[in-house]
C-alpha cells in the first residue's frame, strides 16, 4: 500500500497563522498531523508548533502502533506546551493524527480539529469534536451539522496544554483497518471544515485524481464562503493507491 498526500495551510483572514501541519511518507507508511493554536490564549502559533514537532519525535523513533504509545506520545505534547507556558500566556492547541502502515490506519485526536476516513468515496469515520457543541449534539439538541456555526462551537473540553492528565481527558484513539486502494482521508483545522460540508468533501473526492485535486476543489468551493475575517485554516489529503 502506498500513501500520497498534499498540504496547505494559510492564515485565512487573520493576521498570522496559528494552525501547524506535517505530512511525511515512506514506502508503505504515512504520518500526518494537524494542529491549531488557540490564538484567544497568546502562543497559539508556539503551541501547535510544539504539538507538531513532539507528535513527530515521537513517532520518528518508534514503530509498534498501540493505543498506549498513541495516549503516551500526546501526553509529550501536552508536557511540552505546558512547559512552554507562561502566567500570560496559557497556550493551547488542538491536534489530530494520522498514522497509517500497510493496510492499517490509527488516528488521534484531541479538541476539535478534525481526521475524516474515505471509503467507496463515502465518508466512513470520522472523528468526534471534543467541544460544547457536540455535548449539544449529544444531548439532541441540534444537529452535527450544526456545528458549524454554533454560539458555543469554539467552547473546547479538551486540547493540550491543559493541566489535566491526559489520560483522565487526553487524546481519543481509533483504529481502522484493513484500507484498500481508492480509500481517502482529510485531516483538518475547524477553519477548514466549517466551510465545507462532508457531502461536498465526498463530490470533490470523486472529481479528484490526486490530492492536490481535492484540495483544490474544496478550497475553491472555501474560498467562495469567507467573510475575509476567516480563521486560519490547513489540511492534509491523503490517497492510498
Amino acid at each position: 500500500m502506498r500513501f500520497v498526500f498534499e498540504t496547505f495551510t494559510s492564515s485565512g483572514g487573520r493576521p498570522y497563522n496559528e494552525d501547524s501541519v506535517q505530512a511525511q511518507a515512506g514506502e508503505n507508511d504515512l504520518l500526518a498531523i494537524v494542529a491549531d493554536g488557540l490564538g484567544s490564549h497568546g502562543g497559539g502559533d508556539i503551541a501547535s508548533a510544539l504539538a507538531v514537532q513532539e507528535l513527530s519525535a515521537y513517532w520518528r523513533q518508534r514503530r509498534t502502533v498501540t493505543k498506549d504509545a498513541l495516549l503516551e506520545s500526546f501526553a509529550q505534547a501536552n508536557e511540552a506546551v505546558l512547559a512552554a507556558q507562561t502566567p500570560g500566556r496559557k497556550m493551547r492547541t488542538t491536534a489530530v493524527l494520522l498514522l497509517c502502515h500497510e493496510d492499517q490506519a490509527a488516528v488521534a485526536h484531541i479538541g476539535d480539529s478534525r481526521c475524516y476516513y474515505f471509503s467507496g468515496g463515502r465518508v466512513s469515520f470520522q472523528t468526534t469534536d471534543h467541544s460544547v457543541s457536540q455535548l449539544a449534539v449529544d444531548r439532541g439538541e441540534i444537529t452535527a451539522a450544526q456545528i458549524r456555526f454554533h454560539e458555543d462551537r469554539n467552547r473546547l473540553l479538551r486540547a493540550l496544554g491543559n493541566e489535566l492528565p491526559p489520560g483522565k481527558r487526553g487524546a481519543e484513539v481509533t483504529f481502522l483497518r484493513p484500507l484498500r486502494a481508492g480509500d481517502a482521508f482529510l485531516l483538518c483545522s475547524d477553519g477548514f471544515w466549517e466551510y465545507v460540508n462532508e457531502s461536498e468533501m465526498e463530490i470533490d473526492l470523486r472529481k479528484s485524481k490526486d490530492p492536490r485535486e481535492w484540495l483544490s476543489l474544496m478550497l475553491a468551493r472555501l474560498g467562495t464562503r469567507v467573510s475575509g475575517t476567516n480563521d486560519n485554516l490547513s489540511a492534509v489529503g491523503v490517497f492510498t493507491t
